[in-house]
């Protein structure tokens, strides 16, 4: 028996254009949207947009436009138009019932990407709990060819409790996979709990950025790798050895894109807490993306939503082996000062990364020294807990430290230790 692949869809994408929007970078950004659909295994065979002061309600299009798709549609015997716009219920019910195709958006077929990448339980779970978030509001007016169409006592028609008993399942669905979700953060924050001890570093970027490429790279941990969108969902974290030999932890998380659906960032905020809960966040940009200024900005407007401070964060600039003029470097450099420039792929300026991920951590620690007496033994457990023992020299009278403090714990450890600080 031979397995035979099944050939691509074929599809074609659209855009609608405000007068007030820039047609260029609306035009622009439908390359992206090709790179989702192309990514979601389908084939993009034409594109189409059309500009006007304000979309069609029914049909974002107008109704010559809408003709007008239908017949490239079928010309090109395409099964599927996925639009770089929201769609409401109502444009998506009126677009298939006139085109005769199935018609998504773009939060459609990033939800089918990511349901497609999810490997581990919590991104399935979060997949799920996503897609049934955009799903609830899209049941609106699904059932009311069921209805009848006159008023009064007892004209409540099938459809009306075909709806109510959709949404009622599925806001339970909602609220289990949620519970689920509580769970499973319960269990990660404990493990969490376990490397405070260890330096902790954590990769975020636009989507295709490289992070996984540069989680390899510096711990050698065969991560997944492929050059498509969102090829990283479940967060992985890594052991490895900064330059002067103390173990750290590196995790990378899912990336980042324009317009990403606030329902997708709600469910994976529990795979985000390894960001929230870094010593550094390592902001990995492509730059060779010509819109990488805006990947930057898209990535920490994403970031402050989901309240992750961003103020111990190092730029990496990743894929400088494709960049035509290595001078541009300077300029980048001048514009984000605490920055790396890398290439992950090709292995290099990894031990600059390494010394400057090391240089910014040490910057957070104040040097203490201590002097604890043979009588109050029982803290020496709370020094190793609060701070990175540099020296400890055993005396007649007790036991000197030499003790590194981070700046978030000095005050903790000054309360802690006020009279014995020397």
């Amino acid at each position: 028996m031979y397995e035979v692949e099944k050939p691509k869809e074929k599809a074609i994408i659209a855009t609608f254009i405000s007068k007030s929007d820039n047609r260029q970078d609306a035009l622009d950004y439908l390359e992206e949207l090709k790179l989702l659909v192309e990514t979601a295994g389908a084939e993009v065979v034409d594109e189409m947009f059309q500009e006007m002061q304000k979309p069609s309600v029914a049909t974002l299009f107008g109704s010559g436009k809408v003709q007008e798709l239908k017949e490239l549609l079928a010309e090109n015997k395409c099964s599927m138009v996925v639009f770089d716009n929201e769609l409401s219920p109502v444009q998506i019910r009126n677009l298939s019932n006139l085109l005769e195709v199935k018609v998504l958006d773009r939060s459609g077929i990033i939800l089918d990407i990511f349901a497609t990448n999810a490997k581990t339980l919590e991104a399935q779970i979060q997949v799920e709990l996503a897609q049934s978030l955009y799903l609830l509001p899209k049941l609106s007016r699904m059932w009311t060819h069921l209805s009848k169409q006159y008023g009064g006592i007892g004209t409540k028609g099938p459809g009306e409790t075909q709806i109510e008993t959709d949404r009622r399942f599925i806001r339970q669905r909602i609220q289990m996979l949620r519970d689920k979700l509580k769970t499973i953060e319960t269990q990660n924050a404990e493990q969490r709990k376990s490397r405070q001890s260890f330096p902790r570093f954590a990769l975020v970027g636009y989507t295709n950025a490289g992070k996984s490429t540069l989680m390899n790279a510096i711990t050698d941990a065969n991560v997944y790798v492929e050059d498509k969108l969102f090829a990283t969902l479940s967060t992985t974290v890594r052991q490895f050895v900064l330059p002067n030999n103390k173990k750290a932890i590196l995790s990378d998380t899912v990336g980042f894109i324009r317009k990403l659906p606030h329902h997708l960032v709600a469910s994976f905020r529990s795979t985000l807490a390894e960001a929230s809960e870094s010593d550094y966040i390592l902001h990995v940009v492509d730059i060779s993306a010509p819109f990488f200024r805006e990947h930057i900005q898209i990535v920490n407007d994403t970031l402050e939503s989901l309240n992750i401070n961003t103020s111990n964060l190092i730029y990496v600039f990743n894929k400088i082996d494709k960049l035509e003029y290595l001078e541009v470097i300077k300029h980048i450099e001048t514009e984000f000062p605490k920055s790396v420039f890398v290439s992950a792929i090709r292995n290099i300026n990894i031990n600059a990364l390494l010394n400057k991920m090391q240089e910014e951590y040490e910057k957070r620690n104040i040097i203490y020294n201590l002097h604890i007496p043979y009588t109050k033994m029982n803290l020496i457990n709370q020094i190793y807990n609060l701070t990175d023992v540099i020296e400890r020299l055993d005396q007649e009278t007790g036991i000197d430290f030499k003790v590194k403090v981070l700046l978030e714990k000095k005050e903790l450890f000054e309360q802690s230790f006020k009279n014995m600080i020397q």
